[in-house]
């Protein structure tokens, strides 16, 4: 069982990076990509945590955005962790987060919505990447909706009023750093319409060009017409097909391993990359 996009409390997840590796072993996964949001911080203790056959692949979703506003998301894998200017393009993608959040809370408290950065920051765990799932979470603990996914259905999706883009790079510049870095990267559920615009099957070009491996055809958020599209896509480009959980533990519904990545084409993915990095117990 191959799961490629994970998320711990090091972003927007609810489990531990150790936790994570406890939690996957036991579900059979036997090859798990960490791919916090904007963020590196948790693949030591992730590292630290390996046992037995389950290999570890290090990675970050970076947050992207196009030149005409749409929400992006790349996975980047296997890349230098030490690469300069991988980690300055992660932390400026980090730091644009605060003034985002502030500006969101500002739209939902001129509509009378009883919440304040100090509500989101007692929901976010120490030293995780501040993400609207904290607010989601917020709003939870103020019985403003019932849950994460509540919260994102009627408040925080991309099609909402209080939705704020945010400094960020595009996602061809992303695919580029990651490239440099020595990985290889994934453009993160792209058609999934349920989250506000999306791409463009024109849009896939001008990422190839840029460096991109692959595509997230198998994830919760497509649909079966989707996911064949995607597929279709990626067979004209000759680009990698991988299928991941996005799992952010009782966060979300998503469950691990409910979406995998076939062995041969994890292979073919690995190998895209400019040295061998999987960790192993």
């Amino acid at each position: 069982m191959i799961d490629l996009h994970t998320h711990t409390t090091c972003s927007d997840g609810k489990d531990s990076p150790r936790t994570l590796i406890n939690k996957a072993i036991i579900a059979g996964v036997q090859v798990l990509a960490l791919t916090d949001h904007d963020t590196t911080s948790g693949w030591s203790i992730a590292s630290e945590s390996l046992r037995g056959t389950i290999e570890l692949v290090l990675g970050a979703e970076i947050s992207c955005l196009t030149t005409d506003g749409i929400s992006v998301h790349v996975l980047g894998l296997l890349f230098d962790g030490e690469n300069a200017v991988m980690q300055q393009m992660l932390e400026q993608t980090s730091d644009a987060r605060l003034p985002r959040m502030r500006k969101i809370i500002e739209l939902m408290r001129a509509d009378g919505f009883d919440i304040s950065m100090d509500d989101v920051d007692a929901a976010k765990p120490y030293g995780a990447t501040l993400g609207r799932p904290h607010l989601a979470d917020a709003l939870v603990a103020k019985k403003i909706v019932k849950s994460r996914e509540e919260a994102f259905m009627q408040l925080l999706n991309n099609g909402s009023k209080y939705y704020v883009s945010h400094a960020a790079p595009t996602p061809a510049e992303a695919i580029s750093v990651i490239k440099s870095a020595g990985g290889v990267s994934i453009i993160a559920h792209p058609f999934a319409s349920l989250r506000g615009r999306i791409l463009e099957s024109t849009d896939f070009q001008e990422l190839v060009s840029a460096g991109l491996n692959a595509i997230e055809v198998d994830h919760r958020d497509h649909n079966p017409q989707e996911r064949e599209a995607l597929r279709k896509i990626a067979e004209e480009l000759k680009l990698v097909v991988t299928g991941s959980s996005d799992y952010h533990g009782s966060g979300k519904l998503n469950l691990l391993g409910e979406n995998r990545t076939h062995p041969a084409q994890w292979e073919l993915l690995e190998s895209q990359a400019d040295k061998r990095r999987v960790l192993r117990g």
